[in-house]
């Protein structure tokens, strides 16, 4: 049976803690005896971001002193006399009880609450203070970026401006810590994860589980080139799913970055590797040279692709999505644009075009905050 009370300070700081390590909120609620709901309802107000640690100053009354007090008046003591006691002003004293309703009403668990409330000196960040800053963050959200690429991108375009730089936990903490009112709550649609909450980094995923390709190649006969991505040529695909056997052939080149996007009536071998082989002609021989593929039987026909194409195809280990780290990161990117459920069949070709085009857009941490399009142009200006 769950009971409706609130969480004590040591209860709140083990709470915090276990949201720290990944614990989901069913988890946690288990441990407390308490809904998930009400776990929820503890993180909400400060974002699911651990709210920092405060002090009390040491000329401010203390609990203890408070609970003196209202023993003090429980016996009758005049306020000198509970002063002299604790070695305070008697005005110290006086106003303590006066704005806490007065010697019929004071509390000390209450007084000492409402200390701590008063207490609060929220100093304003940075996107409150710079009204431009803030309009031109909002503007990046609004395409889609995440806040990481925002601040990437105007420590580039404005390097020797302090005024114009601010760190990516900023502009998250202005979107989940809405007491802070300075970020639209609506713009977190446009965060890639869209959670009402955020989320610790050691929260895991789970597996994916795949069948088994006939004559597959293992990632790990690779060449040592591919390895290091300082080759361009090479790419890691799969397929995003959707509803009603909905899907997308997602592609990115492990150089750039580089993101392309086919449109296929099912997942059958056949009709992928159709796909893939019309989006192999599309470039020249020397920016397709491999593909890494996961264990989806999608690819099972991987050898038709090979023989018509000349590009090698490599399959990761099995439940091992992670060795193709460039496509597990785009499938999370496109969900932005392409949430779990969406019938994925209502997308034309060109709408795809117009996602990829913007993704090849955005700038990216691991390109130093180039585009993938600048740094994918870069390698066909050298091909050419």
């Amino acid at each position: 049976m769950y009971h409706r009370v609130g969480f004590t300070a040591a209860q709140s700081a083990e709470l915090w803690e276990r949201w720290k390590k990944g614990e989901g909120l069913k988890s946690i609620g288990r441990a407390f005896g308490k809904p998930s709901s009400c776990i929820f309802a503890h993180l909400r107000p400060s974002g699911g971001i651990v709210p920092p640690a405060r002090h009390r100053s040491r000329l401010a009354l203390t609990m203890a002193e408070r609970e003196e007090i209202s023993r003090g008046i429980v016996e009758g003591q005049s306020v000198r006399a509970i002063a002299r006691m604790l070695g305070r002003a008697a005005s110290t004293v006086s106003r303590e009880i006066s704005r806490n309703g007065g010697v019929g009403r004071y509390r000390a668990a209450a007084a000492d609450k409402l200390a701590w409330k008063q207490a609060r000196r929220p100093k304003p960040c940075k996107l409150a203070i710079h009204g431009q800053l803030r309009q031109t963050v909002v503007r990046k959200l609004e395409l889609n970026w995440s806040p990481e690429q925002i601040a990437g991108w105007l420590k580039r375009a404005y390097p020797e401006t302090e005024a114009w730089c601010v760190s990516h936990e900023t502009i998250y903490r202005s979107l989940y810590v809405q007491a802070r009112g300075v970020l639209k709550k609506e713009l977190m649609e446009h965060l890639r994860s869209r959670r009402p909450i955020r989320r610790s980094r050691h929260a895991t995923a789970k597996a994916d589980q795949r069948g088994r390709i006939p004559d597959a190649v293992s990632i790990r006969e690779r060449p040592a080139s591919v390895e290091d991505r300082a080759v361009p040529g090479h790419w890691e695909g799969d397929l995003l799913c959707g509803s009603k056997n909905s899907y997308i052939v997602t592609l990115v080149e492990r150089h750039s970055r580089y993101v392309m996007l086919a449109k296929v009536p099912n997942r059958e071998t056949q009709t992928v590797v159709d796909a893939l082989i019309r989006q192999a002609r599309k470039l020249p021989d020397e920016l397709y040279r491999s593909l890494t593929w996961d264990r989806g039987k999608e690819l099972t026909d991987h050898k038709r692709f090979s023989m018509e194409t000349d590009i090698d195809v490599y399959f990761c280990d099995p439940q091992s999505p992670w060795q193709r780290g460039s496509s597990e990161n785009t499938n999370r990117l496109l969900r932005q644009y392409f949430p779990k459920g969406l019938d994925l069949a209502a997308h034309s070709q060109a709408e795809l075009n117009k996602v990829a085009r913007q993704l090849n857009e955005r700038p990216r941490k691991t390109l130093d905050f180039q585009s993938p399009a600048e740094r994918f142009s870069q390698c066909v200006a050298a091909t050419g």
